[in-house]
């Protein structure tokens, strides 16, 4: 499963010079075994860990955990192209018809990548 939701956490701690005891006592942790759990990606750390190693590395979450954000990214993308459909497929009349529209009309522009 590491190989999967690839980390670059470890090569960003190591250009750092930080040791895995240092990162984790800067994260608030009281060993490392989390910090270990996250570089080698066994498990996605909660929200605001995710933060704190974005502002310890000053780098997105998205490039610190790749692996964990395009399957994220590829989850998002199924269920709006599932919400589309069903709202291409919905009867809808007055109010409920604009709310539908202004959904499809998002995700038109979000899918070609037109600002709204």
């Amino acid at each position: 499963m590491a190989h999967h939701f690839a980390s670059r956490l470890r090569t960003h701690r190591q250009k750092s010079g930080l040791s895995q005891r240092e990162l984790a006592y800067i994260l608030g942790y009281t060993s490392t075994g989390q910090v270990i759990q996250h570089e080698y990606a066994r498990n996605a750390p909660p929200f605001l860990m995710a933060l704190a190693y974005e502002a310890v590395f000053r780098i997105p979450v998205s490039q610190l955990f790749p692996g964990f954000y395009e399957t994220v990214v590829h989850g998002i993308e199924i269920r709006l192209t599932e919400l589309e459909q069903t709202l291409q497929s919905k009867s809808v009349k007055g109010r409920g018809m604009r709310r539908t529209a202004h959904k499809l009309e998002w995700l038109f522009a979000r899918r070609n990548g037109i600002e709204i």
